[in-house]
């Protein structure tokens, strides 16, 4: 695999930085992202794909992607202004792209706004809690969890956010008035630090997991649309909503490998599945 070649794209409000690996005439370029994660979850996925020219990046307010616009919430529409600068910048026509998590959500706004610049874009358990038959107690539970962190730090706030996306089935509607899960459960600080700029629970949660896509020009791009879910996580939040996505455009969804990480090696210490995952995508592609 090429080394990956660092370069930086300034855009209203912050300076984003992606990665190239392989030269850019060998079309069409493999777009992998993400959100909040950055291009440091994705190696191991594109060392499975040699054969191709591979671009990662940070999403604004994460790792190298530096904000200067203050701190704030962002919505899927302000990530994908920034995708549709960072494929114009490319000049290499348009991307086959696999989007997992907020990045699917993400990459479902840009789909919808400029389907010109997508050959076929994955769309791996986009968490859109807004589309659910149980939306009310989801999205309840995320306003919940935001709170949280703006109250008491990162640890309960992450300690919820880990508890909502791995429940299985439907939200009750007590959910916010069941204990709330132990941050030392998982490992995480018990004390709050005073710091709240962390890029998921500060930045990206409440837009993310609210947004309603423009279904009616996702209808008009469905054909160069597929929705993946991963064999053990469709029935937590970000599977179902996936399904949801595929249902409302009259898709039916890909079974991919593993679950919600499923493509990730040791990237984070939760390896999935990340050789099954790949050839999974490499199918799905060559469709």
């Amino acid at each position: 695999m090429p080394e990956p070649v660092t370069s930086t794209i300034d855009v209203p409000g912050a300076t984003l930085t992606y990665d190239v690996r392989g030269e850019l005439s060998n079309q069409p370029v493999l777009l992998l992202i993400g959100s909040p994660m950055g291009a440091s979850g994705f190696p191991t996925l594109a060392s499975h794909f040699t054969d191709r020219t591979i671009v990662t990046y940070d999403p604004r307010g994460v790792e190298r992607s530096v904000r200067s616009d203050g701190a704030g919430e962002l919505s899927p529409d302000d990530h994908a202004a920034d995708l549709v600068a960072l494929i114009e910048t490319l000049d290499a026509g348009p991307v086959d792209l696999f989007a997992s998590s907020g990045g699917a959500v993400n990459a479902l706004a840009l789909a919808a706004k400029r389907p010109d610049l997508i050959n076929t874009l994955v769309a791996h358990e986009p968490p859109l809690a807004g589309l659910l038959p149980d939306s009310e107690a989801a999205l309840a539970a995320c306003e919940d969890l935001y709170q949280t962190y703006q109250r008491d730090g990162m640890g309960a706030g992450m300690a919820k956010f880990i508890a909502i996306v791995s429940f299985e089935g439907e939200i009750p509607a007590d959910y916010t008035k069941q204990p709330a899960p132990d941050p030392a459960m998982f490992g995480l600080p018990t004390e709050d630090d005073g710091s709240r700029d962390d890029a998921l629970l500060g930045q990206n949660i409440r837009g993310c997991t609210s947004y309603q896509p423009d279904f009616d020009a996702l209808d008009k791009a469905k054909g160069h649309i597929v929705l993946a879910v991963g064999e053990e996580s469709a029935n937590q939040l970000a599977g179902r909503a996936g399904v949801a996505v595929a249902t409302r455009l009259g898709l039916t969804p890909v079974a991919f490998p593993s679950n919600h990480g499923g493509f990730l090696g040791d990237e984070y210490g939760m390896p999935g599945k990340p050789e099954e995952f790949a050839t999974k995508l490499r199918e799905v592609l060559s469709r």
